[in-house]
């Protein structure tokens, strides 16, 4: 396959797109990341998510340290053509480097932010001690 497709993704300025990572069977919204054009086309070539870090200036395969791989299921550009979408199946059911099932586990109630998602997995035992909540 050509990756001509690539032209068409609306790149930022310093040549980044956002990437969402949803659950293939659930629907819910498990993350938001970042992918440069390198980082999509191994997603897309290795049916595994690839995420560029912006914090790091690196590639990172998803859970290539927690072992929550996201399996592409399916690649979707949006309409504006600046955001792609990744229907994914979540191994081990984690997405979040906090333990949770997603990284959305904050909902704005009457108090401010509430975690109304429990941690799933104690994220020390996936990255070490320096792991954060």
């Amino acid at each position: 396959m050509s990756e001509a497709w690539l032209d068409e993704v609306r790149w930022s300025r310093d040549g980044l797109v956002p990437a969402i990572a949803q659950d293939a069977a659930s629907g819910k919204v498990l993350m938001l990341a970042w992918m440069n054009r390198e980082s999509l086309a191994l997603t897309a070539r290795e049916r595994r998510a690839v995420y560029w870090s912006r914090s790091r200036q690196a590639l990172w395969r998803k859970g290539e340290e927690s072992g929550h791989v996201q399996r592409v299921i399916d690649l979707r550009l949006d309409c504006d053509g600046d955001t792609v979408l990744l229907l994914v199946e979540q191994v081990g059911g984690i997405a979040c480097h906090t333990g949770r099932e997603r990284c959305f586990y904050q909902q704005l109630q009457a108090e401010g932010w509430v975690t109304v998602e429990p941690v799933l997995k104690d994220p020390g035992t996936m990255y070490g001690p320096k792991a954060g909540a």
